[in-house]
């Protein structure tokens, strides 16, 4: 066999071989199958040696070897096959299944932090105060492209015409040459929104909240401490179209006005009703900055401050709520004073749009007087004298030597005065007040010291003795170098200190070579400064400054008496009223305005100031 098997074709030899050993194996199976031992049952097997042979052969009734491995893969391909069409049955019905389990998912969840949020609310901040570094810097959306979305939102609410974009206009909203801040040039706004009605305000501030688009108020623009810097782009909303007045009252003494009208075209219409409203601050200053600073003027001794002449206010809040802080008459204890904390609020808390203000008669009769002394602290001991009495005068003056010099070399009015230390009184009442009063000042300043005392005796001579008073300012201005900036600062002391405050001040100045003059509303204690500088002086005239307001805070008095606070005077609040009380005004603007949209980075920080931002105390 084994030779037989040497002399087959390799192939024919193999196929020999397999069919041997299937043979054999069934041979076994067989053998297995009848109980006879494996050996005897493979002797019975013949073997085929011809494959021509083995196609006669008739095929046994089980499968080939071969046939079995082809019969498996062909069953295992149509099981896969079948496998493979069920999951593609089942797939649509598993997405299904998947995507409301998902839904279901965010539903119960979005379900139960409702009602942990509402329902089981977290505690409220048990802070009285929110200390400057507890603050988190706020956040604005002012992608351009958001921002442009909003001008067509704006455009939609006061109409094209009063949405400006115009370089001039943005300009003019960032700032002033009067203002003592410095600004960056960044520091603009995006576009200048001019509303005519509160309705108009609400809708403009709900557009602001809900895009997160910082906004910053503006009425005369007369600002001298930064008030309308918009440090935070945004938008200005312009209150010049809001320049009514809304209702007069003359049975009861007051008048509601929008937050545009000026006060001195205010008063030309109330003079028409024998009525004037007191407060009096520079030329061009409008209602709603007025209430914003919560300003003063000469009249301020007689008359008091803005404070003492708003009933009640209409303000537009940061969301767009429209809220008005109490009704008409003189007095009320009908919860907290909301019309006072507006006061001086500068634009942080709420945008005015109506005020109801106090009127007085215009007194029977009035004059002017003005009496010179040999220096500052004889004009100033007058003054006290004057206060001490309780003489009702209805304003007092003070300027220095140096601004005297300043309104002659200009030539702005119609007479020489004495290059001296000067007083400017006014008297207001009764006819025979008045002239009871002149003779007590007189004898007053006399008894100070005083050089002379001159007093009008008709509205021409009043009009003639009170114009150095009027002209103060621009007659420093006129002493301008070109290039030079003009810096008006003021502080308030308690009146039995304002000679020690007016005499150092004074010296400093001198001992800075910066030309400067002193101007003061000195019946209550208040006093400016003016200051001349160049770019290269800014340091100089800055530590001047500081140096007067860190003595007025040592004399228990006010970083200021009537500009307010704005950027310049900012950081100085802490040394005045303490970190806890800014602490305090803090957390009332948050209370208000917890995205700090309204006049950002005015009255306190909301964030902490870089490195060396801050002047050492």
């Amino acid at each position: 066999m084994s030779r037989l098997a040497g002399r087959m074709p390799k192939g024919l030899g193999q196929s020999l071989a397999a069919r041997s050993a299937v043979a054999a194996a069934a041979a076994a199976a067989a053998a297995a199958g009848a109980g006879r031992p494996a050996c005897l049952a493979l002797r019975t097997v013949p073997v085929r040696l011809s494959s021509t042979e083995n196609s006669k052969q008739p095929r046994p009734s089980g499968a080939s070897f071969q046939g079995q491995i082809s019969n498996s893969i062909m069953q295992r391909l149509q099981r896969e096959r079948a496998e493979l069409e069920r999951v593609a049955r089942t797939r649509p019905e598993s997405s299904m299944t998947r995507n409301f389990s998902l839904t279901f998912v965010i539903f119960f969840v979005g379900s139960v932090c409702w009602v942990l949020g509402y329902q089981y609310p977290r505690d409220a901040d048990p802070s009285s105060t929110l200390p400057l570094n507890a603050t988190r810097p706020p956040t604005y959306n002012l992608n351009p492209a958001h921002l442009e979305a909003a001008w067509a939102d704006f455009v939609e609410i006061v109409g094209q015409e009063n949405v400006s974009t115009l370089e001039d206009d943005i300009k003019q909203h960032a700032t002033s040459e009067w203002s003592s801040h410095r600004s960056d040039p960044a520091h603009k706004p995006f576009c200048v929104v001019y509303p005519a009605t509160t309705e108009q305000v609400a809708a403009i501030m709900k557009v602001c909240h809900t895009r997160r688009i910082p906004v910053v108020g503006y009425s005369g623009g007369t600002s001298l401490e930064g008030h309308y810097t918009p440090t935070r782009g945004g938008i200005c909303v312009d209150f010049g179209r809001m320049d009514k007045i809304v209702a007069l009252h003359k049975d009861d003494l007051d008048v509601v006005v929008q937050p545009g009208i000026g006060w001195e075209d205010l008063n030309e219409q109330l003079a028409e009703h024998n009525l004037f409203f007191p407060p009096d601050p520079g030329p061009g200053a409008r209602i709603g900055g007025m209430i914003g600073t919560g300003c003063s003027g000469t009249n301020a001794y007689r008359y008091g401050t803005m404070r003492d002449w708003v009933l009640s206010l209409t303000v537009v809040l940061a969301d767009g709520t429209v809220i008005k802080t109490r009704q008409r008459p003189r007095k009320s204890s009908a919860g907290y004073d909301l019309t006072r904390l507006f006061i001086g609020s500068e634009g942080t808390l709420g945008l005015v749009t109506e005020a109801t203000l106090k009127l007085c008669v215009k007194p029977a009769a009035a004059s002017v007087a003005v009496a010179s002394f040999p220096s500052i602290r004889h004009a100033a001991d007058c003054v006290a004298r004057v206060v001490r009495d309780g003489v009702g005068v209805a304003a007092v003056e003070i300027l220095d030597d140096d601004q005297m010099r300043f309104i002659n070399a200009a030539g702005t009015t119609t007479r020489k005065w004495p290059e001296a230390p000067t007083l400017f009184f006014k008297f207001a009442g009764a006819p025979a007040g008045v002239k009871e009063q002149i003779d007590l000042v007189r004898l007053m300043a006399k008894r100070a010291g005083g050089q002379s005392f001159d007093f009008a005796r008709d509205e021409s001579e009043q009009a003639e003795l009170w114009s150095a008073r009027k002209d103060a300012l621009f007659g420093t201005m006129a002493q301008r170098r070109p290039g030079d900036h003009v810096w008006t600062g003021d502080v308030a002391v308690p009146v039995s200190r304002l000679p020690d405050i007016i005499e150092e001040t004074k010296r400093d100045l001198k001992a800075s070579g910066l030309t400067s003059s002193i101007v003061g509303h000195v019946g209550d204690g208040n006093f400016h400064i003016i200051l001349l500088y160049n770019d290269a002086e800014r340091k100089l005239a800055e530590d001047c400054v500081h140096r007067m307001v860190k003595r007025a805070v040592e004399m228990e008095g006010t970083v200021t008496g009537e500009h307010g606070v704005g950027l310049v005077k900012r950081d100085y609040l802490p040394h005045e009223l303490g970190e806890t009380t800014v602490d305090a005004m803090r957390k009332i603007k948050a209370a208000f305005d917890p995205l700090c949209l309204l006049n950002c980075d005015k009255v306190v920080r909301v964030q902490k100031p870089a490195r060396g931002e801050v002047a050492e105390w």
